[in-house]
Formats: C-alpha cells, structure tokens, sequence
C-alpha cells in the first residue's frame, strides 16, 4: 500500500522539529566556516602569459606561421610541465618539492586559436606563487629553442606581487553557505526520519487517521499523586 504526504503533515512534521532543524543547519554553517576560515590553508594564485609568435626578422604578416603557431600552444603546453623545464625551475629557486608536486600547483591554459597561453601557479604564499610563475616562463623562453630548434616564444606579460593578495581558495563566503544549506537539508531529512520511524500516536486525529474510524472519548492521563488526591477529595466530600 502506498503512503502519500500531504502538506500539512510536511508543515507539521517541519513544526513540531524546528528547533533541532535550525540547530544542525547553524551547526554545520559553524563547522563550515571554523574549517574555511581556520584550517585550510589559504591558496593563492599568479599568473604569466607567453606569446607564440613569427620570427622577429620577418616584418610580413605570415598566415600560415600563425596557424602554425597556434597549433605550437599545445606542444608548448605540454613541454613547460614537462621534468626538462620543472626541474630546473626547482634548481633554480631551490625549491624543497618534487616535480610532480609543482606540476600539480601548474595550470596552462589558452583561448582557441590564440597564440598566447597563460602560465599559473597555485601556491600557499603568493610571493613564492609570482616567483614559480616568473621563472617558469623565464625557464621555458631559454630552454624552448633548443628543444624546437625554432625561437618563437616571448614573454607577453609577467606575473606581479600585489600588497593586498586574495587568496582563490577557499571561498570562505562560499562554504559557510554551502554548509548552511547542506546542514538544513540535512537536519530536514532527519526529521522525516524520526518522524516515520515514530510510531506513538499523540492526537485523536492520528487515531482517526490510522484506523479510519472516529474517536469517541478520550481518557486524561492520571499520576498516581493526581489519583491519590482525587480519592481524598471524594472521600472527604
């Protein structure tokens, strides 16, 4: 047999455990914003862009030269994270990690059809993150002519410090609201839970409901003190 809900017992059910819901869902956005603003570490984030572009002796435009520069950025995406170039960033910065773990914090990215591709670094102090950026692109310039036999590449815009560095992650805005929302779906969950795993009735109209049949009379329920005083009275009158 099926069970439907109607919207008053969903009103109801929301009713009776507000206060638990309200509860849990303040609860989570709490631990959401401890962990955001107290636990994660803050991630910046600096980036570099290098051009792909003709031979500086060839004054013409060249069409094809820059069709095949274009075709280049994906080569070239895939040569600056490779250990040739990382490991002597790591060299020369003395950086204390691997190739692998630099790699991860390395992003390259480019518009379709565009000789330019950005460079960027995730890092948790965003001097170090411009520093990686600078040097990976300084690196690559060097380095690229021998690899490719052709120098095509130039620096178009270095990565800079900035006195007032936002970090990119987290978003501590983003994840006290995400808590808070997660938390009231959640508690509301909870609360239909407990509420078909209740079986007591509590009303006459539960009883109606139930056994489809209608209440009579109800009988108050007595303590034994309450029952002790009532049969002093009655003695007494």
């Amino acid at each position: 047999m099926e069970e439907t809900i109607s919207l008053k017992e969903v009103y109801r059910t929301i009713r009776k455990r507000m206060l638990m819901i309200v509860l849990i869902a303040i609860g989570a956005m709490v631990i959401s914003g401890v962990v955001s603003f107290f636990i994660v570490k803050p991630v910046y984030q600096s980036s570099t862009q290098i051009l792909v572009n003709q031979d500086g002796k060839k004054e013409a435009y060249d069409y094809n030269q820059v069709q095949t520069n274009v075709q280049l950025v994906n080569t070239y995406s895939v040569i600056i994270k490779s250990p040739a170039i990382l490991n002597k960033v790591i060299t020369t910065l003395q950086l204390n990690e691997t190739v692998e773990e630099l790699t991860k914090k390395l992003t390259i990215n480019s518009e379709q059809n565009s000789q330019v591709f950005n460079v960027t670094v995730e890092d948790g102090d965003p001097k170090r993150a411009v520093l990686i950026a600078n040097t990976i692109a300084d690196v690559f310039k060097e380095d690229v002519p021998s690899i490719m036999k052709i120098k095509n590449v130039s620096i178009l815009s270095q990565a800079t410090e900035k006195d007032d560095a936002i970090p990119v992650k987290p978003n501590k805005k983003m994840n006290v609201a995400i808590g808070f929302v997660v938390g009231l779906m959640a508690a509301v969950g909870l609360a239909f839970l407990l509420e078909y795993l209740d079986n007591t009735v509590k009303s006459e109209e539960e009883v109606e409901e139930w056994l489809d049949l209608p209440v009579l009379g109800s009988i108050p329920l007595m303590s034994a003190k309450d029952s002790k005083e009532d049969s002093l009275r009655k003695k007494i009158s």
